[in-house]
């Protein structure tokens, strides 16, 4: 049988393991503890190859002490361990502070912190990268990369909507340095809040989703419950002008595309309208997801219905006919809608109650038009021979 060289044990763990024999310790007690962490585990033969060699010299107490400390500093969630991992737990830990700082009712100074922690984040999470890409971070002159050094680098991993985003952090952050804020903190709210999103998609990027915060955080940085009428005061209230007028550079020195990005500042505009009660509550998405992509139209901007869902019922089927190359009739259409229960039947006390990511119901003159993704989801099903089939006899 052939063995894979990283399920076997270390000189260390083999000198370990022997210790831990003459202690008097179980095979299975010893194999829990070596397995703690280790990406290939070991099995129980590995321990009695151990007990049988005389060879292997046992380890001292202070070493086996050591072992076992670091095996119990595991996280278990995260999979990363304090004593091989300390610039992500550092790099965690420093984001979690910066936003249970900033959502904290009795600490008044929440910009200045949140800069600061949310900048040293940043700069453990890229160290960590840059250090396991062989990149030496630590100058001759005994000082590190800095974090705008990084994100300047040709190789620096993330988008340019995040470096945009921290290059306003960092004048934030030195704006506000020795210098009255006032209660200016909702002034940046959105680029604190992109920021946040940012970094959960990159240190999951970089090394794997375990490192995710979404089990610590939902990274809403709220305030309490205020209403929109005392949030807008809030938000005009007392703001010094040198305050007044970052906000401004820091808007005008971005193109309008980039201005823009989710990843640069983040944005919510709150509508009303009918939803299914799994998808009725508020949750907040990186630009970069799926499902993200999906609602960015309802999250950033309003568009007009007709530019949405351009196809009436008779050109929605000739579009499906032209893309599929099949005959699709307006009576296939009806059979379609109704079998995806995409709109309501006529003369329903709601006929709004549509399925808004295939079809919109114009209350001006009382019809339904359906959207591009309608007509592709359709031509994808009628591809299939007996789909197709089965939807001709659909009553």
């Amino acid at each position: 049988m052939i063995r894979r060289p990283e399920g076997a044990l270390t000189d260390y763990e083999k000198e370990v393991v022997k210790r831990l024999l003459l202690d008097g310790k179980r095979n299975q007690d010893i194999q829990a503890l070596v397995n703690l962490g280790r990406s290939a585990t070991i099995n129980s033969a590995r321990i009695t190859e151990v007990k049988q060699n005389g060879n292997i010299q046992a380890a001292s107490e202070a070493e086996v002490r050591f072992f076992k400390a670091k095996k119990e500093s595991l996280d278990l969630r995260t999979g990363l361990n304090l004593y091989d991992d300390e610039r992500l737990v550092r790099s965690r830990e420093a984001m979690l502070l910066a936003v249970h700082v900033f959502n904290s009712a009795n600490l008044q100074f929440k910009t200045e912190v949140f800069s600061v922690l949310a900048n040293i984040a940043w700069t453990y999470l890229l160290h960590e990268y840059y250090e396991k890409q062989g990149v030496e971070i630590v100058g001759e002159d005994g000082r590190s990369l800095l974090l705008s050094q990084m994100t300047r680098r040709a190789d620096c991993p993330i988008s340019q909507g995040m470096t945009d985003n921290l290059d306003s952090m960092k004048d934030i952050r030195d704006a506000v340095e020795h210098t009255l804020f006032r209660r200016s903190d909702l002034k940046f709210l959105s680029i604190f809040q992109a920021c946040c999103l940012n970094f959960d998609k990159a240190i999951c990027d970089l090394f794997g989703k375990s490192k995710t915060l979404k089990h610590e955080l939902s990274f809403s940085l709220q305030f309490a419950q205020m209403g929109f009428d005392q949030l807008n005061a809030l938000h005009e209230y007392d703001i010094p002008e040198h305050i007044q007028t970052l906000d401004r550079e820091l808007d005008d020195r971005l193109e309008d595309e980039r201005a823009t990005s989710l990843e640069y500042r983040f944005r919510v505009v709150y509508t009303f309208e009918n939803s299914t009660k799994s998808k009725s509550h508020i949750r907040f998405l990186h630009p970069d997801e799926e499902e993200a992509s999906e609602i960015r139209n309802v999250l950033i901007k309003k568009e007009l219905a007709d530019k949405a869902y351009p196809h009436k019922p008779e050109r929605a089927a000739l579009k499906i006919s032209e893309q599929s190359g099949l005959v699709f009739t307006t009576h296939n259409h009806v059979q379609a809608w109704k079998k995806f229960d995409v709109r309501p039947k006529a003369g329903v006390a709601q006929p709004q109650n549509t399925n808004r990511d295939y079809c919109i119901y114009h209350e001006a003159h009382s019809d339904y038009t359906y959207s591009d993704k309608w007509v592709e989801f359709i031509v994808n099903f009628i591809s299939n021979e007996g789909n197709f089939a089965e939807l001709k006899t659909f009553r």
